[in-house]
């Protein structure tokens, strides 16, 4: 079955993890009160926890050996305050960091969804669906706990591993030392971990796109695959995908697993020798029980923020090749863009040149080769030839979906390269073979052609392609809703549909690609007025296969191995036998 595709990693750039970090928290700037706020209780919260230890030893040393009760119980009153506070403070930034990091979610979500919008048709070409659909999802919801915890958790924990050492070496230089022996150990092993783990977290990411991808298309194509019993096999590659997707992540999980036990050592390490120096080298003489109450605390408070940093760490080198796929297309640049100096076309009469045109999508082979031609405004022409031959790339690059190798492409005299996009397009009607329907009522699917069309245009419009009559039998009319792609209608009702959205336009250039292919024999005897309807008055480009719907047409081009091979009315071509006059005797066996 033809699915390797979905087993191809997508290609990432490699990109620092610094400079990516840095891109994502520039979105927290838009919240300086917030975050300021967050710090100011974070500080708070910090110091509280950094004054436990002293408190304890206080206590210890002052209070309880002392035998002052009434002391002891104005600073247990006193810490009982500031830890209440403290758990406050707590709740309170968690929730204002939650909301600040879901609307940044919003925000970078939408500027990704936005940006895909304006890349051209090579971006969609070149990968499924599904790819997509994980960097907007998947990829993106992977950023939320980094930027959080950027803030909640790296820089408080940071501040108080800091801030401890300062203490423990202020307190007693000899027992700090002893205690924090093992951090070069600690640091040497997390970073050759890092190394590699990133890796192996950019992996997994890919292997999930080619899940996503393939779940995606799978579903989309089930009847096919129903159809032709192929149950078995997609089932034998979904469970390929997911072995992938499974061993990906147990290899990168295995690693970072590494992060805590090393941890766990190096903690050990530090308690023992804590001790060990407490009681053997220095000796209980020396170092009063509240300040081994102190250190042992302390220790703790020391070790366990490098645990919440390590896990951060995890978290960040696990989420940022999210991230780095995110940026990744954010930064993809469409091959179709306007250029600085461009204008507005003004409104068109619909005169067509192509001058000496060659064009390739992949760089090496030429779909076509030198073609030139001239169509007069209102003319309706025919392209017919066998498949591949170029006659779709023709109508995609007068839209400039895609941009000419050579030679130029020029609507009323205007070059299609030195004139807005937008002003461009808004001027055309454009009818696929796939008359794609989207979720919604039929009087949301007509008005993509034209938003601020009124009920009469609409009405008009699809009275116009012969639409009116089956809409008016359904249930709730104008206003029934269909599901994904039009389900429930049959293929002639939703192209119906299709070429009332395109009629509402009113478009001056009016492209039909193999519009009426999946139309009855019935459907297309209805449907023909309503073409007619349509091409009168524009400038028309007639993509078919289906010989008997071009038959009115101005010209017909006959187009094979990327050139105009032929070219005239249908009668013309006719009598003069030559390719159109055999591709119409082929197919009308005659």
């Amino acid at each position: 079955m033809p699915v390797n595709s979905y087993k191809i990693d997508e290609q990432s750039s490699e990109t620092g993890k610094l400079k990516t970090l840095f891109r994502l928290l520039s979105y927290l700037m838009v919240y300086k009160k917030e975050i300021l706020f967050v710090l100011l209780i974070m500080a708070f919260c910090v110091t509280v926890s950094l004054l436990n230890p002293l408190i304890m030893e206080e206590a210890v040393d002052r209070f309880i050996s002392a035998g002052n009760q009434e002391g002891l119980w104005k600073l247990i009153g006193f810490s009982l305050l500031l830890n209440i506070l403290m758990v406050a403070g707590i709740k309170i930034h968690m929730y204002v960091m939650a909301k600040v990091c879901n609307n940044i979610l919003v925000t970078i979500r939408q500027e990704l969804y936005t940006h895909i919008q304006t890349l051209d048709f090579r971006f969609f070409d070149s990968r499924p669906t599904g790819k997509i659909l994980s960097r907007i999802i998947g990829d993106i919801n992977s950023l939320k706990d980094v930027l959080s915890n950027c803030v909640t958790t790296l820089i408080p924990d940071f501040i108080t591993v800091c801030a401890v050492a300062v203490i423990m070496f202020a307190k007693n230089p000899v027992l700090a030392a002893a205690s924090l022996v093992s951090t070069p150990i600690m640091a040497i092993c997390l970073w050759l971990i890092q190394v590699y783990s990133h890796k192996r977290w950019q992996i997994h990411r890919k292997k999930a796109s080619n899940l996503n991808a393939f779940v995606h298309e799978d579903f989309s194509g089930m009847r096919i695959i129903q159809s032709f019993h192929a149950e078995e096999e997609t089932r034998q590659t979904f469970h390929e995908l997911v072995q992938e997707h499974h061993d990906s992540f147990v290899s990168a999980v295995r690693l970072n697993d590494a992060f805590g036990s090393v941890i766990d050592f190096c903690w050990g390490i530090g308690t023992v020798m804590l001790y060990f120096t407490g009681i053997i080298i220095l000796g209980t003489d020396q170092v009063s029980i509240g300040t081994f109450i102190a250190f042992g605390t302390y220790i703790s408070m020391f070790w366990h923020p490098i645990m919440n940093l390590s896990n951060f760490y995890t978290q960040l080198i696990t989420n940022i090749s999210g991230a780095e796929r995110v940026f990744e297309i954010m930064d993809a640049q469409s091959g179709i863009t306007d250029a600085q100096d461009v204008a507005a076309i003004p409104p068109i009469t619909g005169e067509v040149r192509f001058e000496h045109v060659t064009f390739s999508y992949d760089g090496n082979i030429d779909v076509l080769d030198d073609v030139s031609f001239c169509i007069a405004p209102g003319e309706t022409i025919a392209l017919v030839g066998p498949t591949g031959a170029g006659k779709t790339t023709i109508v995609n690059l007068i839209s400039r979906f895609y941009d000419v190798q050579k030679g130029n492409v020029f609507v009323d005299g205007h070059d299609v390269k030195k004139v807005s996009i937008e002003s461009l397009r808004t001027q055309m009607g454009i009818m696929t073979q796939d008359n794609f329907l989207f979720s919604g009522t039929i009087r949301d699917n007509i008005l993509y052609g034209k938003l601020d069309a009124s009920e009469d245009e609409i009405i008009r419009a699809a009275k116009a392609v012969n639409a009116h009559d089956f809409i008016m039998k359904l249930e709730k009319g104008y206003d029934t809703e269909l599901s994904e792609r039009g389900g429930g209608l049959s293929a002639g009702q939703k192209q119906l549909l299709a070429f009332a959205r395109t009629m509402v336009s009113d478009p001056k250039i009016l492209i039909l690609d193999e519009a009426t292919s999946s139309i009855d024999t019935k459907t297309e005897l209805l449907v023909q007025a309503g073409i007619e309807t349509l091409l009168k008055g524009r400038t028309s480009f007639v993509v078919a296969h289906r010989l008997s719907t071009i038959q009115k047409a101005d010209r017909i081009f006959y187009i094979d191995d990327g050139k105009i091979l032929e070219q005239g009315s249908p009668k013309a071509l006719m009598e003069r036998k030559g390719y159109y006059y055999r591709l119409y005797m082929a197919q009308f066996h005659c």
